[in-house]
């Protein structure tokens, strides 16, 4: 399990589920008004693989965060098969790239907002 810090939990969860696929792995209220939330590859992909979508309001987790989009790094990488479909789907979906694909040595890559404070690396193996 990886954190991905966000903004909104509840807008994450619609945004990695309802936009880029991911299915819900661990939706729990602990109380306190935010849930605990993983989401993972759809249909059994990667069964060790959950992203928790964590809070990124907190004092590490804020400044952290910001940062790295100051910065204009991705927070997380994703791999798919065909970038290129992926993005049209995505784009016909309002998915804001910050970067369109374009070749980075062995790999193409994209750059999309995931709306809730990150920037996230859509990556594809060239050849």
């Amino acid at each position: 399990m990886t954190s991905v810090y966000v903004e909104d939990v509840a807008r994450a969860h619609a945004f990695y589920t309802g936009v880029l696929g991911f299915e819900t792995r661990t939706h729990v209220d602990p109380g306190g008004g935010t849930p605990f939330v993983t989401v993972g590859a759809r249909d059994g992909a990667q069964p060790d693989l959950e992203l928790l979508l964590e809070p990124g309001d907190g004092p590490i987790a804020e400044p952290y965060r910001r940062a790295v989009r100051e910065a204009g790094l991705p927070s997380i990488v994703f791999s798919v098969d065909d970038l290129r479909a992926e993005f049209e789907r995505l784009r016909g979906e309002g998915v804001h790239f910050v970067r369109e694909p374009e070749k980075q040595g062995p790999v193409l890559t994209a750059l999309l907002d995931d709306t809730v404070g990150n920037l996230i690396q859509l990556t594809q193996p060239l050849g």
